[in-house]
């Protein structure tokens, strides 16, 4: 990085500087899963939407290459579908490796697989059945958290190459970002509620840029939840960092065409609803379907 990259602290006035980003991170992942862990707190427009979108697709088999705690996974696994969850994070997979374990007399549970894989080495790690999984999902703005270290984009290809790689012909990819370039035209996060989830913990959010040779490098987000405490009455307060790499929606479309080889019908919503560039009000995240045509 050059001299001039500097932290550029919107919203909250929180300093950016100091806490690495705590999404591997034992407590971290206790935290999250308080926080938007039970699958019961997954919106139904969120549930109704991607369940109607897959089985529109006849989809059966899926990958779920960010899987975290398994939330989403969960849901699919309980709506019948066959499911391959993946992620980085031992410390997240040990709440879906949990679930599943509790759960291992259903039958669809048991049969549920569960493994670590790296996005960068994803053909490696996971075993493509015949010419691929009807469907791979990406949520929870979870592709953002892959950094850019060589300014060039080159990994995030990679990554996109491998798991557009993972979706038969005819299958399709579900993957989202939030909506970063209003947050780097405001400094905020768009209003409104989250599409995911209903969490029922206080919170706060501050939000920090960092710019590099006067480019958007990197954007924290640093949240702040009051988590009810097992023995006491007053509630713990956690706090912990997630950075993500701000995907602009345009470029995004640009790599995703290029994972696919430009054959792909590629269909961006914006909060579950069709995207029409300049609409008056601005999503919170973007949700990108791309159907592989060949």
């Amino acid at each position: 990085m050059s001299v001039d990259s500097v932290f550029r602290t919107r919203s909250l006035g929180v300093a950016a500087v100091g806490l690495p980003d705590q999404y591997a991170d034992g407590k971290a992942a206790k935290v999250w899963q308080l926080y938007i862990g039970d699958t019961r707190s997954r919106t139904e427009e969120y549930k109704s939407w991607v369940v109607s979108l897959l089985k529109k697709q006849g989809v059966q088999k899926i990958l779920d290459v960010a899987c975290g705690t398994g939330v989403d996974s969960i849901m699919l696994v309980e709506e019948g579908f066959k499911v391959v969850s993946v992620d980085a994070s031992d410390k997240m997979l040990k709440y879906a490796l949990k679930e599943r374990w509790e759960r291992r007399k259903e039958r669809a549970f048991d049969q549920w697989e569960i493994e670590e894989a790296n996005w960068l080495t994803l053909t490696e790690d996971v075993q493509k059945p015949g010419d691929g999984f009807d469907a791979v999902i990406c949520l929870g703005n979870s592709f953002a958290h892959l950094p850019d270290f060589k300014g060039d984009q080159s990994e995030q290809k990679l990554a996109l190459q491998n798991i557009a790689s993972m979706v038969r012909p005819g299958g399709i990819l579900i993957i989202d970002h939030r909506n970063y370039d209003y947050i780097l035209e405001t400094g905020l996060a768009p209003q409104g509620k989250n599409i995911y989830y209903k969490s029922d913990l206080t919170q706060d959010i501050s939000t920090s840029v960092l710019w590099v040779n006067n480019k958007p490098h990197m954007i924290t987000l640093d949240y702040t939840v009051q988590v009810p405490h097992p023995v006491q009455n007053h509630p713990e307060v956690s706090k912990f960092r997630l950075s993500y790499y701000p995907h602009r929606l345009e470029n995004f479309k640009a790599i995703l065409s290029e994972a696919f080889h430009n054959k792909l019908e590629h269909s961006v919503y914006g909060d579950f609803k069709t995207y029409i560039p300049g609409q008056a009000e601005a999503p919170c995240y973007f949700i990108h379907v791309c159907k592989k045509t060949a």
